[in-house]
């Protein structure tokens, strides 16, 4: 199992994507489905976010949670991704039971993170600036797993990264042990 963070235009879909592509029975989970599931009431994440923002947030990871361990069960190998940053990185992982569990945090500097953003069909960062987030990633984002600077790298070489050095620098233990 494989859970890979990032700021938003990180590659985390296209990573993921990828990776799940390359890898037996496999399924690719993302995280904002769930968010986009909410047809009336969504509070969105921002800058300052609502008590019921985080609220919506924390059950979108839990639900991912849920999910991927289902998956698990019935011996998927499962990708999943969402912007996991802050507390909720170490939150989540500690609501996944399945292991071996991998974390990857595509790390890209933010310049990189706006290049890319600028050249999607959507655009991540219309409120935001890649650069704030950056820093929550930085500076307040438990080390968990292998983080990988994807900045010089293109998707499938970022997959490379993670099939070559995750097995050794990327598993989490099992909540407890």
């Amino acid at each position: 199992m494989y859970l890979v963070t990032g700021i938003p235009a990180a590659g985390k879909s296209t990573v993921a994507q990828l990776l799940a592509e390359r890898l037996p029975r496999s399924v690719h989970v993302r995280g904002d489905v769930f968010r986009r599931m909410v047809v009336s009431g969504r509070a969105e994440m921002t800058g300052e976010p609502s008590a019921e923002a985080v609220e919506q947030l924390r059950l979108r990871h839990q639900l991912t949670a849920q999910v991927v361990d289902g998956y698990f069960a019935a011996g998927f190998t499962v990708v999943a991704q969402d912007v996991l940053l802050g507390e909720h990185l170490a939150w989540t992982v500690g609501r996944i039971r399945s292991r071996p569990l991998h974390v990857i945090a595509l790390a890209p500097r933010p310049e990189a993170v706006a290049a890319r953003d600028a050249v999607r069909a959507k655009t991540a960062y219309d409120a935001w600036e890649a650069g704030p987030l950056d820093r929550v990633l930085r500076e307040e984002t438990p080390r968990l797993g292998l983080w990988i600077d994807s900045s010089e790298q293109t998707a499938e070489q970022t997959v490379d990264e993670i099939l070559a050095k995750a097995p050794a620098q990327a598993r989490i233990a099992a909540p407890g042990a």
